[in-house]
């Protein structure tokens, strides 16, 4: 049972850095990779693909799904001379993007590089994605308005 939870720990914690990899700018990958990792030797196994994906929604969320529309995704599947291999999706056409996540993506799952990947990439991501949300909750909690009522005079008996 212990190592369930350790697969599914493992499988959440890489969860988490693909989704940061995806919405990683390509000057947070190239500047780690070039001066950190410059000698990854990854190859890729798959031409970076660029291709449309159907976007579904739901009314009110939990209403009936229906098809919103199609959004445009970059795919990239690389392997290290390790054989991890390294799986990006993104939003967009930027191949080299693609490519660049799925080469952190396997370099995260090398024990002995995970902790410099976390620190020097996925951390500057997650602070610059954070301050974002905190920006955009500010701005959103500037322009909010309370409205109530007034008991109003001729209401009463």
């Amino acid at each position: 049972m212990l190592e369930d939870h350790s697969v599914e720990d493992e499988t959440a914690a890489r969860q988490r850095a693909m989704g940061l990899l995806a919405r990683a700018l390509a000057s947070e990958l190239t500047g780690p990779l070039t001066r950190r990792f410059a000698d990854h030797g990854a190859k890729d196994l798959k031409p970076v693909e660029t291709g449309l994906a159907m976007l579904r929604g739901r009314a009110g969320g939990d209403g009936a799904p229906f098809n919103l529309g199609e959004a445009t995704v970059t795919r990239a599947i690389v392997e290290l001379p390790g054989g991890e291999r390294g799986y990006s999706h993104i939003l967009g056409r930027d191949a080299e993007l693609a490519r660049l996540a799925a080469i952190f993506d396997a370099l995260w799952q090398k024990p002995d590089q995970r902790r410099t990947v976390e620190t020097c990439v996925l951390g500057p991501i997650a602070s610059r994605l954070e301050a974002a949300r905190a920006r955009r909750s500010a701005e959103t909690a500037a322009t909010r308005v309370d409205f109530f009522t007034l008991k109003r005079g001729e209401d009463e008996p």
